[in-house]
């Protein structure tokens, strides 16, 4: 049988116990901190080296032996063995090792050492979606990509449950011949589908004993499911949502590279994963990960992200979960596609029914069909005052004896576990719990499998509900579970969590570039290998920007699949200008507080992949622009060195402001006395070969003028390019109170093809 080639040799045999926890308080959590290993004085640190030139390191073993040449004289040859921790080939010049302080900066002060810093820890950041999307069968993209065959999905996340069904191989061809990866699994596990499986997570770092990549989590599993997993019918959560399942790439390869665990994402296990991605041979790598702000010469992802970019690799990130605030991204490098998360048209509907006869509409995964609609009495759990109580904290409850048998109100608020909240309201002797929204959190409502009947309601809805509590003299409520409805029309809206711009580290490339599915995604998890023909649990409802990005990576290998040819840039280029800007009710995107959402929450819009493969027009980025533009962004020689991996000299180069280089969206600022910004771009022809554009431009306020030249835009043949130059001239009469920023777009307009190219403005 065919599938039969695609069962890889496992590494190691290990015995392994697949356990399942709560990952939502890790999605929402992002801090970086500096990793000390605690039983020493030991702290693993990142050293980056320039390569000498006299020197053929054509194998690992070439590098490792230079790099164990950095290594203190203070560590025994014994004790090197013990101290590296990974070596690097291809995401930076450089390894990783265990170090005191004094050791470390010893180090620092060696010739052809370029940076030397202790890590970091990096946080984690479906029935429906591709029907949602436009991806249906036999038409439009799927039929173009031929469901994206061929191409290979690398995840970088916490690992993969082998035996779900959404990583069957029926039907499914041997990887392309380029392949290299391994399989840490036994030889059973991998197969025409998951074609390789590897970990780089700690505990495996010695020659011992490989741990087998399983999802102790189910993130890894989910986000893998969503970008490629095969049709799985019959699928459902909880027994909501039924349909048949299937990822944005049904018939793409997965590669996962185990590199996080419920604590978070070490930067040098990232780094060996993305390394070990590109040796391999990926075509799109999906990264749910990310952290605060830094730039990207101290940026892991940023720098592995580079480097498969210039091998041609797409890579596809989450904009962290940090949302509402602005300024709040991960993943600002212009190589990564940066996701923001938005909402579908699906819901797990529940109502919370007041004594009044007022319902509000919410959700919730767990819906018994044994709780009565009976009226019973409503508390809230803050009354005493105590915001402990509010949020019902654990432990805030205890011997509350106004809580038994009651419906309780309790606050989102503090990023604490949902279902905990109704864990605590039940161990209290609470019967239901209706979960309120902050301000923050809006209209976002989110799907829980809570441990008691529950509804998660609306900022507006808790408003309400508290003023009838109030006011009525002896309040009432039940909740009425309505089960799977498809058709809200107000979608898709930007979540609350999902991270915001403007770009900090960039400020002329607007960030995110894209929203995609990221709330309430329904998609594969973990199960009980005794329950494998019920699939009742074999899947589950999570929210994050770890889930509109996947998403997008799915996306992305459609489009390389019926594109082969095309580059990382140009890729984005297509998803970027064919994006959506309304919603179902053809009315703008709107963000959590049901007002239109601005740029920098949508960047370019809401992804249409069905518009994506035919864009007509497309931005590129030729790879020497990178390197002006990090001069341009003020890096020094050796800063921009470590990512790069080339000796670079700034003094010799024309610099590129961020702003100039060809992406396919434009970002400028006013700051002090500037009035008027130019820019240039470039766009190729990849529609048919005699075409006419002319140039359709939204008025944008705090501007005087817009002015676009050439109007008109003409091709004679396929691939031919043509420039073009935009002037901006800021109001003079422009004052500080108005806006920050404004929003607008040039769109080039032929008789086939609408090519918009967004425009972030920002007022200083």
């Amino acid at each position: 049988m065919e599938d039969r080639k695609c069962r890889l040799s496992p590494n190691t045999t290990v015995i392994f116990i697949l356990g399942l926890s709560s990952i939502l308080s890790t999605l929402l959590a992002n801090a970086a901190i500096a990793v000390a290993d605690t039983s020493s004085s030991l702290s693993t640190y990142i050293i980056q080296v320039r390569k000498p030139t006299d020197k053929d390191l054509a194998t690992l073993e070439d590098l490792d032996t230079l790099y164990r040449s950095f290594l203190p004289t203070s560590a025994a040859s014994s004790d090197q063995e013990q101290r590296m921790v990974h070596s690097y080939r291809n995401v930076l010049s450089g390894f990783a090792a265990k170090l005191t302080a004094e050791e470390a900066k010893a180090i620092r002060e060696k010739d052809r050492v370029l940076h030397v810093r202790p890590e970091k820890a990096l946080s984690l950041h479906t029935t429906h979606t591709p029907n949602f999307l436009g991806l249906h069968h036999g038409v439009g993209l799927w039929n173009d990509s031929n469901l994206g065959k061929g191409v290979i999905i690398g995840v970088l996340d916490t690992g993969i449950f082998p035996d779900h069904p959404s990583f069957s191989d029926e039907g499914m061809p041997p990887p392309p011949a380029k392949w290299k990866g391994r399989c840490d699994f036994n030889g059973t596990s991998c197969n025409c589908k998951l074609i390789s499986a590897r970990t780089f997570i700690r505990s495996s770092t010695t020659p011992v004993q490989v741990v087998p990549p399983y999802d102790d989590e189910g993130h890894g599993t989910h986000t893998s499911s969503t970008a490629a997993g095969a049709f799985v019918r019959g699928a459902s959560a909880l027994g909501h949502a039924k349909g048949t399942a299937a990822g944005m790439a049904p018939l793409a390869h997965l590669a996962m590279y185990k590199v996080c665990e419920a604590k978070g994402c070490l930067e040098t296990d990232i780094l060996a994963g993305l390394d070990a991605a590109i040796e391999d041979g990926v075509d799109v790598l999906s990264l749910s990960i990310g952290g605060p702000s830094v730039p990207f010469f101290d940026d892991s992802i940023a720098k592995g992200a580079f480097a498969a970019t210039q091998k041609g690799i797409f890579v596809s990130c989450s904009a962290g979960n940090n949302g509402p605030s602005d300024g709040t991204l991960a993943n600002e490098a212009l190589w990564i596609l940066t996701v923001g998360a938005s909402s579908i048209d699906r819901t797990i509907a529940a109502t919370a029914q007041l004594g009044n006869g007022q319902e509000f509409d919410g959700e919730t995964l767990y819906q018994p069909h044994d709780f009565s609609p009976t009226l019973l009495p409503l508390v809230y759990a803050g009354v005493n005052g105590d915001p402990s109580s509010a949020l019902c904290l654990p432990g805030s409850l205890v011997g509350r004896s106004t809580i038994q048998g009651k419906v309780v109100v309790c606050e989102i608020g503090d990023g604490r576990g949902r279902v905990a909240k109704g864990q605590e309201v039940k161990d209290a002797g609470g019967m239901a719990m209706i979960l309120v929204n902050g301000p923050i959190e809006g209209y976002t409502t989110l799907v829980d499998a809570h441990v008691l009947p529950a509804v998660h309601v609306s900022y507006v809805a808790g408003k309400a509900i508290k003023g009838y509590l109030s006011t009525a003299p002896a309040p009432t409520a039940t909740i009425l579970f309505k089960g799977t409805l498809i058709g809200r029309s107000a979608v898709p809206a930007v979540s609350f969590f999902s991270s915001r711009g403007p770009n900090i580290q960039s400020p002329g490339i607007l960030k995110p570039d894209i929203i995609g599915p990221g709330v309430n995604i329904i998609a594969g998890w973990p199960f009980s290998l005794d329950n494998s023909t019920n699939l009742k649990h074999a899947f589950n409802v999570i929210s994050g920007t770890s889930m509109s990005c996947p998403h997008l990576s799915g996306v992305v290998a459609l489009l390389k699949s019926a594109h082969p040819d095309w580059s990382p840039a140009a890729i984005k280029s297509a998803i970027v200008t064919t994006a959506t800007t309304s919603n179902m009710e053809r009315q703008p995107i709107v963000d959590q507080t049901l007002h239109p959402a601005d740029i920098f929450a949508t960047g370019a819009g809401h992804v249409n992949p069905s518009k994506a493969v035919n864009p007509g027009l497309i931005y590129d980025v030729r790879p020497q622009d990178y390197i002006a533009y990090l001069c341009g962004l003020g890096y020094t020689d050796s800063e921009i060195e470590t990512i790069v991996q080339e000796t670079v000299a700034c003094s010799s180069i024309t610099s590129i402001p961020d702003y100039q280089l060809n992406y396919p969206s434009i970002s400028v600022r006013f700051g002090g006395w500037v009035r008027e910004v130019s820019v240039m771009r470039t766009v190729r022809n990849v529609g048919p070969a005699k075409s006419r554009y002319r140039s359709v431009i939204d008025s944008i306020m705090g501007l005087d003028l817009i002015g676009v030249s050439p109007g008109d835009l003409e091709f004679t043949e396929t691939n031919q390019t043509a420039s073009y130059r935009v002037d901006f001239v800021r109001r003079v009469d422009w004052n500080a109170t108005a806006a920050p920023f404004a929003r607008g777009a040039i769109t080039w307009v032929s008789v086939q093809h609408s090519v918009r190219t967004p425009v972030a403005v920002v007022f200083e």
